[in-house]
């Protein structure tokens, strides 16, 4: 914990460093965003273990401002932020994963990540099992609770529209074709303050509301 161990550390390229300008040809963020997201790494990436990159636990603490325990949200999020599945994200994986939050990222990445945030199992598909416990972590962040049969109905009405051909599982173009007609099943992942990353940090809570619940079943 000492500051004289960590300040050397501080001044070296945090694990994984890329040039801003590569980053930004590659993402949303211009090259001034990138310099401020690259700060911003290094204050969480110190935060626990002082080792230049970002672990499960200091993702958590940063993303959901809590320390409470497991949670299925906050691990499906660092996973598919961990491009390399080596147990931590690097400041190039960081910054790409965020992109996809940016309000000016191509929707079909968004379609693409959410996707992948409910396909708990890798299978290519969403499951109703899947869907269902997504959305009782979802509610359990926001620190909501709904009755088993409010979140069935949730699960039902979002199979009964996005499930065409009734095989009792979403595949990608299926759910392609569910947010098009439900843009609201989007609405978490765009976060407005990373237009403006270059003036303060993000607070990167990204604790859904009610109405986003509402919005997939929609």
């Amino acid at each position: 914990m000492g500051c004289v161990s960590s300040s050397p550390r501080r001044s070296r390229r945090a694990p994984g460093y890329e040039e801003p300008a590569v980053l930004a040809s590659q993402t949303s963020f211009t090259v001034n965003e990138v310099e401020a997201l690259y700060e911003l790494y290094k204050k969480l990436s110190y935060s626990i273990f002082k080792d230049g990159l970002i672990h499960k636990e200091e993702f958590q603490l940063a993303l959901f401002r809590t320390s409470k325990g497991p949670s299925l949200f906050a691990d499906r999020v660092f996973d598919l932020f961990d491009l390399k599945r080596n147990g931590v994200i690097e400041f190039g994986e960081f910054v790409r994963s965020l992109s996809i939050f940016h309000p000016k990222a191509p929707e079909s990445d968004k379609t693409a990540f959410a996707f992948k945030l409910y396909d708990l199992r890798g299978t290519g598909y969403i499951e109703k099992e899947e869907l269902r416990e997504m959305v009782v972590a979802l509610l359990d962040e926001s620190d909501l609770c709904l009755s088993d049969s409010a979140v069935e109905e949730i699960v039902d009405n979002t199979f009964s529209q996005a499930d065409s051909n009734g095989d009792d599982r979403i595949d990608p173009k299926e759910w392609e074709d569910f947010v098009k007609k439900n843009p609201a099943s989007l609405r978490n992942m765009s976060l407005p303050y990373l237009q403006d990353i270059t003036t303060a940090f993000p607070s990167f809570v990204m604790h859904s509301e009610v109405d986003d619940y509402s919005g997939i079943s929609k």
